[in-house]
């Protein structure tokens, strides 16, 4: 299958990077390229980008949809350990760096990656295949009250403390190894009448896919680390999916760009306190009505930005 993915906000993204035709860009989700070949346009031949994918499929298909650009770097890791990629790059500070997080078109289309509730495949949802827990190993290994709670925080499901009881009692008969077999479970634990909105099995399926890809839980650092890999005056760019990753992003901007907590009475500045830089758009960016139109996957989607310059 081709590796198709249309960039939610795409033309947003390009305008707040401010590229420098003669800088170095980090795409950090590189997936289809989508958002990476408009960079890569803007770039000469003195410019730079580094492509970074935990998902080997998302790399081969960028390599081949880019292979017209000399000037790029395609890297098998994670963004997560973006400064141990860069110093590995023998690269110090980068002028800006794209994250679109979530999972692609492609990983939901492909049945044999685990990641959608439509058919039935072997249940796997990692973004990167070579290594770390599968969703198989969640459902059917997880402690009762672990999996309740993750399907509630990652997926707000309403019904996770049944769908975790049904899971748990399923798999003492057998272990659960498709796709199907779980969307079976899912929709054997909520009401019928209270699956109207969207397909039952979306939220605990979404809920998994953060669990096995730890998708949550680093992103605030990441973000840390993301401005202090920039230059100064670069851009840190990132689009988010889900509420708990969108306020893992807000909160260490907000921290990065400090606050003085000096009383306002004060004539100047004695608390000290650390800037390094501001954030470019106090509320986050949305798709217009007219791409959530073209587009379904972008109605939830919020983007940051982030310019890294050091208080003087």
């Amino acid at each position: 299958m081709e590796f198709s993915h249309e960039p939610v906000l795409l033309k947003e993204c390009i305008q707040a990077l401010n590229i420098n035709p003669n800088g170095i860009y980090v795409d950090g989700t590189l997936g289809g390229a989508g958002h990476s070949i408009e960079i890569v346009k803007k770039l000469s031949l003195n410019g730079k980008l580094i492509g970074i994918d935990k998902d080997t499929d998302a790399l081969n298909a960028a390599s081949k949809k880019l292979e017209g650009y000399k000037n790029v770097i395609y890297y098998h890791g994670n963004h997560d350990n973006i400064q141990a990629i860069l110093e590995e790059l023998n690269i110090s500070s980068v002028d800006g760096i794209l994250l679109d997080l979530g999972v692609s078109s492609y990983q939901l289309d492909e049945r044999n990656r685990g990641f959608s509730y439509m058919g039935d495949s072997i249940l796997d949802m990692r973004m990167d295949r070579t290594s770390g827990i599968t969703a198989k190993d969640v459902v059917n290994t997880y402690e009762e009250e672990n999996l309740a709670n993750i399907i509630w925080e990652y997926g707000e499901e309403k019904f996770s403390r049944q769908i975790a009881k049904n899971i748990c009692k399923y798999r003492k008969t057998k272990q659960i190894e498709t796709t199907k077999e779980l969307v079976q479970i899912i929709e054997n634990s909520i009401p019928k009448s209270k699956q109207n909105e969207g397909h039952p099995a979306k939220r605990t399926f979404q809920a998994i896919r953060i669990e096995v890809n730890n998708e949550i839980k680093p992103l605030y650092q990441t973000i840390i680390n993301c401005i202090n890999s920039l230059k100064e005056h670069g851009r840190l760019a990132v689009i988010t999916f889900h509420s708990l990753e969108d306020r893992a992003v807000k909160n260490a901007m907000m921290d990065m760009q400090g606050k003085c907590t000096c009383p306002k009475d004060l004539p100047y500045c004695v608390c000290g306190y650390k800037s390094f830089g501001k954030i470019i758009n106090k509320k986050p960016i949305v798709a217009t009505q007219e791409e959530q139109n073209r587009n379904p996957r972008s109605k939830s989607a919020k983007l940051r930005i982030f310019e890294r310059y050091d208080k003087k």
